[in-house]
């Protein structure tokens, strides 16, 4: 086994290995070369290797989501490490342990014009939960250092001097390492390196003992008081946000879903699932913006209490009406975050979801209510008119949807994109046996292909994404990747540009539109999936769409990419038109 010879390498690799980080993302590059050999010498380190830094973030993103365990990642120094922010931004509003260990030059070669140099020092400062910025060995490199810089003091022993640069990166890296796990966010490791860069040694350096830092948990506060006013309300209304599969127990959701004063709203993201739950919040509100008895009918439907737990919503239209139908109290449980989404928060129960709900729903009591009986009539109305309305339409993004939820096979891991894919989802029934995610900290299109590649690396079963063309398009080199299963399958919703900006306000067929908003393109899918060794198929109606998924799904020797052509025009009409049919 080869160690780097430079002290700050091996302390950075063995306080991975002392936290248990196993899966380490590198991106080539020199400066990054002592970390590198650090962790690729290391047996206890599953190393991969992909080119391009942002795609590495999100691949790093989607393993660390799946199995709900810190990911490091690697780079250079430079611009490179400007390429992880927006997976780390992700990361940071979707809390996932990611680890960031960044190359840097030495301080005193910064902003003096040498090459591949930036300020990075705090520089995701804004959307990471702990920046480490590392002070530089001067037992490696000394006189490099004396002759370039005032770094190094002549009155000092070098090997004092040392010794403190070696117990400060030990606490700092302690901190990192502390913050990623208990509070399952992002963290920044600076590591500035002087050269040589590449050179080994057989026996590592005698390690300092790990310093133990605890980070306060947040303490379940009293609750009785909040019980009697839940117990007293008649309209409680519960919305779920993103959670991972099985993030809550299911007794509690079934306490919840057979209380007749509790309508529970849920969406795709959230992995909940009960027949009283309400599955399709805009299959729900459309209609009532329709109505002439609007008023009424959301007046009918404001919460005395709003009950939210889980991340980001995607639903516009629930997000509008709670906005102007404010709910009298809204509490919101997470042990980190609290987030006035509706402007009405009054209370942040800052726990855990499980642990609250322990305490919670055991005095729950409930009342006499017509609250859910009322709305789960509109429900049942509206899945049925749903139904019919597919049986009127042509081949489109919503049909050829339709069609796609329910074709995937129980237990697969499904990856959503952002932008119209993420939105179908929500009109439609998933299986429960689904693992159900998406990037909605951000809700950005940049990473979707990289986080699922990598979310399906230690997945049991297979991974399915389904995208759109842009999405696909825009994450192409997370295909660039040695390891994806050949049981990988995508799913491209190609409209031939971004269809979402058809259905927003301010569309209109014009050129400007076409090519600074719809983005058209003449981009060959089936190309891009021969450069990168997957199998492609292409349908253009509903006919060859049921044929290829009859197939898609089976053994293969090679990922597959399944392309569903829509027609650009309509699919924002049809879209539309849904809402109208079901009111």
């Amino acid at each position: 086994m080869k160690y780097s010879t430079i002290p700050t390498a091996q302390t950075v690799a063995y306080y991975c290995k002392k936290y248990g980080v196993k899966d380490i993302v590198i991106s080539p590059g020199s400066r990054n070369a002592p970390l590198t050999i650090s962790f690729t010498e290391d047996s206890f380190f599953t190393c991969h290797s992909i080119v391009d830094e942002r795609c590495a973030a999100f691949f790093a993103l989607g393993m660390a989501q799946n199995q709900q365990k810190p990911v490091a990642i690697v780079c250079t120094s430079g611009s490179a490490l400007l390429n992880y922010y927006p997976a780390i931004a992700e990361a940071f509003y979707s809390d996932i342990p990611v680890i960031v260990i960044s190359a840097d030059r030495p301080s005193y070669k910064v902003d003096i014009g040498d090459g591949q140099t930036i300020r990075q020092e705090y520089l995701l400062e804004k959307h990471i939960g702990y920046s480490s910025n590392l002070k530089l060995d001067v037992s490696h490199a000394t006189q490099t250092i004396k002759n370039q810089s005032d770094l190094i003091d002549e009155t000092i022993a070098i090997e004092k001097q040392q010794e403190f640069v070696q117990q400060f990166n030990a606490s700092e890296l302690n901190k990192a390492f502390q913050t990623t796990l208990k509070r399952k966010a992002p963290v920044h490791i600076n590591v500035p390196f002087e050269e040589p860069l590449y050179n080994t040694v057989a026996v590592a350096d005698k390690q300092l003992k790990l310093v133990e830092s605890i980070i306060e948990e947040n303490e379940i506060e009293q609750l009785s008081d909040y019980i009697e006013v839940w117990n007293c309300a008649k309209r409680k209304l519960v919305l779920v946000g993103v959670n991972t599969p099985n993030a809550v127990e299911q007794k509690y959701l079934n306490v919840l879903a057979n209380d007749p004063s509790v309508i529970v709203l849920t969406e795709t993201t959230s992995n909940l699932h009960h027949n009283n739950f309400f599955a399709s919040i805009d299959s729900l509100i459309a209609p009532i913006e329709k109505s002439e008895n609007k008023e009424k009918l959301f007046n009918q439907l404001q919460p005395d209490i709003l009950l939210t737990f889980g991340g980001l919503i995607v639903s516009k239209k629930i997000k509008n009406f709670l906005r102007t139908y404010k709910p009298k109290q809204h509490w919101h449980v997470d042990d980190k975050k609290g987030y006035d989404t509706f402007f009405s928060l009054s209370h942040h129960f800052k726990t855990p979801v499980n642990q609250f709900f322990k305490l919670f729903l055991n005095d729950e009591k409930s009342v006499e209510s017509t609250y859910f009986l009322f709305w789960n009539k509109v429900r049942n109305h509206y899945e049925n008119r749903r139904k019919a309305y597919l049986n009127t339409i042509p081949f489109s993004d919503m049909l050829a949807f339709s069609r796609v939820a329910t074709s995937i096979p129980e237990n697969y891991q499904l990856h959503l994109a952002n932008s119209s894919t993420v939105r179908y989802a929500q009109l439609f029934d998933i299986h429960e046996s689904l693992e159900v995610y998406c990037n909605r900290g951000t809700s950005g299109i940049d990473g979707s292909t990289s986080t699922a590649v990598g979310a399906s690396i230690y997945n049991e079963t297979p991974t399915l994404l389904i995208t759109g063309d842009l999405s696909f398009l825009y994450d192409s080199n997370g295909l660039w990747n040695t390891a994806i299963r050949s049981d990988f399958r995508i799913i491209v919703m190609n409209n031939d540009g971004g269809g979402i900006f058809r259905i927003l306000p301010g569309q209109e067929d014009t050129h400007n539109f076409e090519t600074y908003f719809e983005t058209r393109h003449s981009v060959s899918i089936k190309a891009l999936s021969e450069t990168y060794n997957f199998e492609h198929k292409l349908v253009s109606n509903e006919t060859e769409l049921e044929n290829a998924l009859n197939n898609f799904y089976k053994q293969s020797l090679k990922p597959k990419i399944l392309e569903i052509k829509t027609p650009r025009i309509i699919n924002n009409k049809i879209l539309l038109s849904y809402f109208d049919f079901i009111s």
